[in-house]
């Protein structure tokens, strides 16, 4: 029995020491690396439209609805990237800034995603394929408005 714990003993003892130890990756001649996984449907088409368009998200101003520049270059490039992927629904998401009351969060949110929705059908976006929605203060952050794609 003593020598089974002297050996437990050991064991805890060496493997703070095991741990810090670093060990060589060692990959047998004739393999390679295992392959990072491959996105495949909305995951690859989501990849995509961020990589090609910049990103999904523009910023307004506090307690504003208004399109800067910035803004609107963003969401030339999703226009540009949505149209040439029709089968794509999106989702454009508002949020408002997380000190205004709920009510006002609400509207404000709406507001943001509407105008992007509309932007983007003025920059020939098909309608139908764009949907708006408000998150208030359900999910706080900076006065944004999230382009999301649904299926």
């Amino acid at each position: 029995m003593r020598k089974a714990l002297f050996l437990l003993l050991a064991i805890e003892l060496a493997a703070p020491a095991a741990a810090q130890r670093r060990l060589p990756v060692i990959i047998p001649l004739g393999r390679s690396a295992p392959a990072a996984p491959q996105l495949t449907g909305i995951d690859a088409l989501r990849a995509d439209f961020l990589a090609r368009s910049g990103t999904d998200t523009v910023y307004f101003g506090s307690d504003s609805a208004v399109l800067g520049a910035p803004a609107q270059a963003t969401l030339q490039a999703q226009a540009l990237w949505l149209r040439q992927h029709p089968e794509v629904a999106v989702r454009v998401e508002g949020h408002a800034d997380p000190s205004d009351t709920r009510d006002h969060a609400l509207a404000v949110g709406a507001r943001r995603a509407e105008e992007v929705r509309n932007y983007l059908v003025l920059l020939g976006v098909p309608a139908a394929q764009l949907g708006a929605m408000s998150w208030g203060k359900e999910r706080p952050g900076p006065p944004r408005a999230v382009t999301v794609l649904v299926r």
